[in-house]
């Protein structure tokens, strides 16, 4: 055993002992406010997606808030088109409207924007799509990564066995080159029925970006497997989810939904192997059915519940500090609301909620 395995292994370990510190999480009452409606004209519900905007560029202006629809105006999931454009004032506007029609290459399925959602320092947006025909698993397909200029028209799609239902995504933006981090959780869940397997993965690709060219996807590696999943009659699909990269420290962790966990892998910027499923950041404890995921303030992990509308604080060695109520509407209160979130220096967690149809703003 070498140096950096015995310290990888060392570090595993501190995590796995750490989950269980995760059952002393403070619930804390707190404001939050509405900051816009999420719905377009042309009726698309069901926000998932959420990135900030780092940089002006076309109809991209920096600081705004784009948020991705994954329903239709029927409420039909994985049949949504539309990524809007959303001011820290509220201000929104329709950045892009996607026909599955005119696509510049394969996307298996056609359209249904996901959680899977980065813009780039360069100005392009990068989107995942798991579609439907009728909003039902049985019709589910392999999808793809849509990539949208900085005025919302797609010039390409990145697809292929190792994108398979792309469920959430993150990325590592070095300008010139930048690493996409994608879950995906369709590998084996529509023929199991409903029935749980562990086929859910994480891919790790490799784009090279050149100015006044679209980006070129070099490579594609799996980081991260077995995760379980399974398909759903409310949730569509359940596996891992929520992926949020500590750059600072190389751990990316997933959110993995159906094992109530915040897994990590660790050197996931440069390992050529599958981690599995990771180390155990943290289980149990508040967590029910962890979604969306953020790396916030000092190194904290903040993961969405989707099964009670609850944000769960957790620290870097494990233990969750703090559980805060988002949503509490519906039966079972807060089930199906949360999903996409991220933490905003200087202004808060800016959050979807799907149960109404709003970006939101926790100070």
């Amino acid at each position: 055993m070498n140096l950096f395995q015995l310290k990888t292994w060392a570090w595993a370990a501190a995590l796995v002992a750490a989950s269980a510190l995760g059952v002393r999480a403070e619930e804390k009452s707190v404001s939050i406010a509405v900051v816009a409606s999420t719905v377009p004209s042309n009726g698309d519900v069901n926000p998932y997606g959420i990135a900030r905007i780092p940089h002006s560029s076309g109809a991209l202006l920096e600081g705004n808030i784009l948020v991705s629809n994954f329903n239709n105006s029927a409420n039909l999931q994985g049949t949504g088109t539309t990524i809007v454009q959303i001011s820290p004032a509220g201000v929104t506007s329709l950045f892009a409207q996607i026909d599955a029609s005119k696509l510049p290459g394969p996307c298996p399925g056609g359209i249904g924007l996901t959680t899977a959602l980065v813009v780039l320092r360069s100005g392009w947006v990068i989107v995942g799509s798991l579609p439907t025909t009728d909003g039902t698993a049985a019709t589910a397909q392999a999808g793809c990564l849509l990539v949208l200029d900085n005025q919302g028209n797609v010039w390409e799609t990145f697809y292929g066995s190792l994108i398979n239902g792309p469920w959430d995504m993150t990325a590592w933006d070095g300008g010139s080159t930048a690493d996409l981090f994608v879950s995906n959780v369709l590998n084996g869940t529509v023929a199991a029925g409903g029935k749980l397997v562990n086929g859910g993965t994480v891919t790790r690709l490799s784009l090279a970006i050149t100015p006044g060219a679209e980006p070129s996807l070099q490579s594609i590696t799996v980081i991260g497997s077995g995760f379980p999943e399974r398909t759903d009659p409310a949730a569509l699909v359940i596996g891992p989810t929520g992926v949020a990269l500590d750059a600072k420290a190389n751990i990316l962790y997933v959110a993995d939904s159906l094992s109530n966990r915040v897994a990590a892998i660790p050197n996931p910027l440069f390992r050529d192997t599958s981690a599995g499923t990771g180390a155990t950041l943290s289980k149990g404890g508040g967590l029910n059915d962890p979604l969306g995921l953020t790396v916030g303030a000092a190194g904290n992990v903040l993961a969405a519940n989707g099964d009670d509308g609850f944000l769960v604080v957790i620290s870097p060695n494990g233990e969750q500090t703090a559980k805060i109520l988002l949503d509490g509407s519906g039966n079972p209160p807060g089930s199906g609301a949360l999903f996409g979130l991220m933490q905003v220096r200087g202004s808060g967690i800016y959050y979807v909620d799907d149960a109404s149809n709003t970006l939101n703003l926790l100070p």
